[in-house]
């Protein structure tokens, strides 16, 4: 019986066993079927990737040329096909901006309208070819002479306009500012021009309006440079012209006036004059050498108005040399008469040519040269030369203070130094302004500030000096606060040296 029972119980397991079996392969069917679903899926999903990464790079081409037509459209819109600067369209656009800006600083600005000489000329015999070739190149030149914010545009043709602003608020200074732009366009444009194998020669005609002059329309400004380019022509081409005829009298003048300032060295037309400085008792002390330009023509030129020209041309430089060179040579004349040889003579030194890099060994070397005592030379200087760089002035001085050179500070009291550079500053002496001077007497806002200045300078152990002395009263109120040196017409006039000799004689 145990046997029969054992068999059945293996039959019932091999059913069992048989049963599983069944089962796995069936779900083993089932998972082949599921996978082979699951490949059709991610195929099917690959397939929408790809389909999806040619939908976006046609969405991006598609944009990318929508991009490039609106680029295309703005720049028909704006700019100049020939020669990509603006168009006259974006010109206006950018003179009301630029007016607006006016209004808001009070700064001036200035369209100038160029126009090319002769230009149908070069159509006429060369060919429109020739004629782009220059225009193109007449482009790259204008913007070549621009700052980063003004404005080159083209009109048509051999018409182009210059939008410069951001000039000063006063109407002759921006006149004068603009000046200097449009002769840097004149001597680009006349540079020759190489067109393919052809060199070619070009003038500008250009006409000038200032923005203060416009009556508030850019149309109306666009005609008054047109206007005066005409001029420009009728003056003869390759020059420029202002709208208001009182501006350009004013740089006609000062045109005329630099022109003859350049022949002014080669022709020695500048002398030194020399002024007394006294002490309380009278006695002579020091002298200042003043310039004077005395033209053939012009007369006496007083040096206000040729010095700041002088600045601005770079012409200070060989004239401020000059000055230097005279004034030692004066000295060592003067080591060898006993009426001179104790005399410190006072000269005025420009920002520009303090700052000039070899300032110091251009002094040392003239020390040297003429053979001089350097404590005999004294250097004017302004508190406004001081602002462009304290420290680098502070050095300049104090090598020149070491060979012996003496330092006034020029004009105090008018300027913007600080005293916390001031007590740095190796400086001798400080020179009261005239303008506080004249009138002292019956001025107390001038009164307190000559006091001020006086009891600060003794603070400090500088001498003082009061400049621009006329009368006694003036004097006697200078003596009582403890200043006991003078200059000016109560003592003596800046003289040519015959008379200054002369002068010395009767002191």
């Amino acid at each position: 019986m145990k046997e029969l029972s054992e068999l059945a119980e293996l039959v019932i397991a091999n059913k069992e066993l048989a049963f599983q079996n069944q089962e796995k392969g069936k779900r083993a069917a089932e998972l082949a079927i599921a996978n082979k679903e699951l490949a059709f899926q991610n195929k099917e999903k690959e397939k929408r990737v790809a389909e999806l990464v040619v939908a976006n790079k046609e969405l991006a081409f598609q944009n990318e040329q929508k991009g490039m037509l609106a680029t295309e459209l703005n720049n028909l819109a704006f700019y100049d096909t020939l020669t990509g600067l603006p168009n006259r369209r974006l010109l206006l656009d950018r003179l009301h901006h630029a007016f607006a800006s006016s209004e808001r600083s009070g700064r001036d600005g200035v369209l100038m309208f160029i126009d090319l000489d002769k230009f149908k000329d070069l159509n006429d015999t060369l060919g429109h070819d020739f004629g782009d070739l220059l225009l193109q190149q007449t482009a790259l030149r204008l913007e070549s002479c621009m700052r980063e914010n003004d404005t080159v545009a083209r009109l048509g043709g051999d018409e182009f306009v210059v939008m410069l602003g951001d000039l000063s608020e006063h109407p002759i200074e921006a006149a004068i500012q603009a000046q200097a732009v449009g002769d840097k366009i004149l001597a680009t444009l006349n540079q020759p021009y190489l067109l393919a194998t052809h060199e070619y020669h070009s003038t500008p005609s250009i006409g000038a309006a200032l923005f203060k002059d416009q009556g508030k329309s850019a149309e109306e400004l666009l005609k008054r440079a047109d206007i005066a380019m005409y001029q420009a022509k009728k003056a003869g081409r390759n020059t420029l012209r202002f709208f208001n005829p009182k501006m350009q009298e004013v740089i006609n003048a000062r045109t005329s006036l630099e022109a003859d300032l350049r022949k002014a060295m080669e022709n020695q037309q500048f002398q030194l004059y020399y002024q007394i400085q006294v002490d309380s008792s009278h006695s002579p002390f020091g002298v200042e050498a003043l310039i004077r330009w005395i033209h053939p023509d012009r007369g006496l030129v007083p040096p206000a108005q040729f010095i700041p020209l002088a600045e601005e041309s770079g012409l200070i430089l060989p004239i401020g040399q000059w000055v230097l060179e005279t004034a030692c040579h004066r000295l060592k004349i003067w080591r060898h008469d006993a009426r001179t040889r104790d005399l410190v003579l006072a000269v005025n030194i420009s920002a520009v040519q303090f700052h000039q890099a070899d300032f110091v060994a251009l002094v040392e070397s003239l020390v040297k040269r003429h053979g001089i005592d350097p404590t005999r030379l004294k250097l004017e200087i302004t508190e406004s030369l001081l602002l462009k760089n304290v420290e680098n002035a502070i050095a300049i001085m104090s090598a020149l203070k070491a060979i012996g050179v003496r330092f006034s500070l020029d004009d105090f009291g008018t300027g913007y130094s600080s005293l916390q550079y001031l007590k740095r500053l190796p400086i001798s002496e400080l020179k009261i302004d005239q303008s506080f001077i004249r009138d002292i007497a019956t001025d107390s806002s001038d009164k307190a500030i000559v006091c001020a200045i006086i009891a600060m300078a003794h603070s400090l152990n500088l001498d003082v000096i009061a400049e621009g002395v006329e009368t006694e009263d003036q004097r006697q109120f200078l003596l009582d606060k403890r200043c006991t040196h003078y200059q000016g017409y109560l003592f003596g006039q800046p003289l040519p040296i015959e008379k200054f000799k002369a002068l010395l004689e009767q002191v």
